[in-house]
C-alpha cells in the first residue's frame, strides 16, 4: 500500500473507517482512562503494592495495540504518506509509552501511601520527610521520567501521526465531505478523550499547534479545491469540541487558589488527577479500602 508506484490522488477517497474510529475510541477509554480507575476501584489484595496493578496491565495492552491502530488507519490512506516517518514515530511512540508505564505506575500506587497530585514532588508530606534527603532528588527523576519525558516521547509522535494522515484527508468532492449518522455517536466520546489527553498530560502546546497546522492545511487544500473527507472531517470535528472542553475545563476552575500554585504558568491548564486529589478523593468514605 506504500510502494512507489502509489502516486498522490487526490480523486481516490476512503469510506468513513468506522471499525478503526471505534476501536481507538474504546480502547483510549478503557486502557488509558480506565487503568487508573481500574487501579483504584479493584481490591488491593489482588495487586499488591510491590506488583504491577490493574492499570499496568492494561496500560501493556494500551502500548501494544494502539500502535497497531494507528499502522492501519495509515494503510488505509488514499494518499502516499512518508514511511519512514510513520515507523520512526511509532518506534518512539513505544518507547515513550512504555516509559510512561513504569513512571505513572509508581506514582498512581504513591496515592494509597497519601501522595497528593496536587502538590509539587518536595511539597508532598510523605515525600519531604524522607531521609536521606536524596532519595527526594530520585522521585524527582521519577516524576521527570513520567510527566515530562515519557510524554513528549509519547504524545509528540501521536500527534504527528495523526497529522500525517490527516494530509491525506482532502477530496474534490464535496458531497463526501461529511460526518455520517455512526459517526456522530463516535464524536463526543472521542473528543472528551482527547480533552483528558490534554489536560492530563499538559500538552495543551503540542495539541493547539497540531490544531493551528490542522487549520493551516484546510485553508490551503480549499483554495485548490479540495475539502476534508468524512475520516479528515471527523478528526478535525473532535480537536474543534476538545478545544471548547478545555476552554470550559479551564473556566470552571480559573479561580482555584491551590491549582493556581501547581500551575503558575501563563498556561493554566490543571490536570483531572490533580483535580481529583485535591477535590474528590478526600470526600470519598473508606478511602482505605480501595
Amino acid at each position: 500500500r506504500h510502494g512507489a508506484g502509489k502516486a498522490e490522488d487526490t480523486s481516490r477517497t476512503s469510506p468513513f473507517h468506522l471499525d478503526l474510529w471505534f476501536y481507538f475510541t474504546l480502547q483510549n477509554w478503557v486502557l488509558d482512562f480506565g487503568r487508573p480507575i481500574a487501579m483504584i476501584i479493584l481490591p488491593l489484595e489482588w495487586f499488591p503494592l510491590n506488583k504491577p496493578s490493574a492499570g499496568d496491565y492494561f496500560h501493556m495492552a494500551y502500548n501494544v495495540i494502539t500502535p497497531f491502530l494507528l499502522l492501519k488507519l495509515i494503510e488505509r490512506s488514499p494518499k502516499t504518506l512518508p514511511r519512514s516517518m510513520v515507523y520512526v514515530s511509532i518506534i518512539m511512540f513505544v518507547m515513550g509509552a512504555s516509559i510512561h508505564l513504569v513512571g505513572d505506575s509508581v506514582n498512581h500506587r504513591l496515592i494509597f501511601s497519601g501522595y497528593q497530585h496536587h502538590l509539587s514532588v518536595r511539597e508532598n508530606p510523605i515525600i519531604k520527610n524522607l531521609k536521606p534527603e536524596t532519595l527526594i532528588d530520585s522521585f524527582e527523576l521519577l516524576y521527570y521520567y513520567d510527566e515530562y519525558l515519557g510524554h513528549s516521547m509519547w504524545y509528540i509522535p501521536f500527534f504527528l501521526i495523526l497529522f500525517i494522515y490527516f494530509t491525506g484527508c482532502f477530496t474534490p468532492v464535496p458531497e463526501e465531505s461529511r460526518i455520517p449518522v455512526a459517526a456522530l455517536l463516535l464524536l463526543g466520546p472521542s473528543s472528551l478523550y482527547y480533552w483528558y489527553l490534554v489536560t492530563e498530560g499538559q500538552i495543551f502546546i503540542l495539541y493547539i499547534f497540531t490544531f493551528f497546522a490542522m487549520m493551516a492545511l484546510v485553508m490551503h487544500q480549499k483554495r485548490k479545491g479540495l475539502v476534508l473527507d468524512s475520516n479528515g472531517l471527523f478528526l478535525f470535528s473532535s480537536f474543534i469540541i476538545t478545544l471548547l472542553l478545555i476552554a470550559a475545563w479551564v473556566f470552571w476552575l480559573w479561580n482555584d487558589k491551590i491549582l493556581r500554585k501547581k500551575y503558575p504558568g501563563v498556561i493554566y491548564i490543571p490536570e483531572p488527577w490533580a483535580f481529583y486529589t485535591l477535590h474528590v478523593n478526600n470526600l470519598l468514605p473508606n478511602k482505605e479500602s480501595f
